[in-house]
């Protein structure tokens, strides 16, 4: 989810592979099997490389210690809701590997993070395999993340867009613990500069003509989603 970042410079460089990362999480076998699942059904048919070290890779970004709401845990929510909403999908393996990448490279004071995922998505899934009309379609799902909007007809743009805002409907203490998250990737901001910033942020979503356009996500999100946004802006005076 687009979050507010200072200016700094745009140059498309991934994180560094050995980038430090948290303890390795209590489920991480159980989603390099969904991973690896997930990327069997989304490629030919033919011999590919083993798909584990890409698994492993991306589980690796997940956990880098700068993430403290886009983390391993987002990543499993994320998840979870693709595979609710995955009936809207046109095709529902696409969006699940978008849901992997669509944060997969994320540097708090960078503009850039959904394009460089999106590239990151175009170099691994053709060397892992996925054919190139899907990979394309990966990538463009992870760029749409930027800015939650997809176009009427877009059914996978629905779902991957309702999944990741989905956040926006918890519980007062879910989104609390969500904003808070949020607040200290950007601890490097100061208040006055993040209160702007994320007002903005919450304003582009508040003037979308609906936040969620999946029938579920209007049926079960929406309202909640709604409340908690007018809230957050009110508890940030704008």
């Amino acid at each position: 989810m687009a979050t507010p970042r200072p200016r700094r410079s745009s140059r498309p460089a991934d994180p560094p592979a050995a980038a430090p990362s948290r303890e390795r999480h209590p489920d991480h076998d159980e989603l390099l099997s969904r991973w690896v699942v997930l990327l069997n059904s989304a490629r030919e048919a033919v011999c590919h490389p083993n798909p584990f070290p890409y698994g492993e890779d991306l589980l690796r970004r997940w956990a880098e210690p700068q993430r403290h709401y886009h983390t391993t845990e987002h990543l499993i929510a994320v998840l979870g809701h693709v595979e609710t909403l995955s009936g809207y999908a046109a095709d529902p393996d696409a969006v699940a590997l978008a849901a992997w990448f669509h944060d997969a490279v994320y540097l708090p004071e960078r503009s850039t993070n959904e394009e460089r995922s999106a590239r990151l998505a175009e170099r691994a899934l053709p060397e892992a395999g996925v054919p190139q009309a899907r990979t394309e379609e990966v990538a463009r799902l992870v760029r749409l993340t930027r800015r939650h909007d997809p176009a009427p007809g877009d059914a996978n743009g629905k779902v991957l867009c309702d999944a990741d805002l989905a956040v926006l409907a918890g519980s007062p203490q879910q989104y609390a613990a969500y904003a808070a998250g949020v607040r200290q990737e950007y601890g490097f901001v100061p208040e006055d500069t993040f209160r702007e910033g994320r007002a903005a942020v919450l304003r582009q979503l508040l003037s979308l003509p609906r936040l969620f356009r999946t029938p579920y996500g209007q049926l079960h999100w929406e309202a909640t989603a709604q409340h908690n946004l007018r809230a957050e802006l009110e508890l940030l005076g704008a």
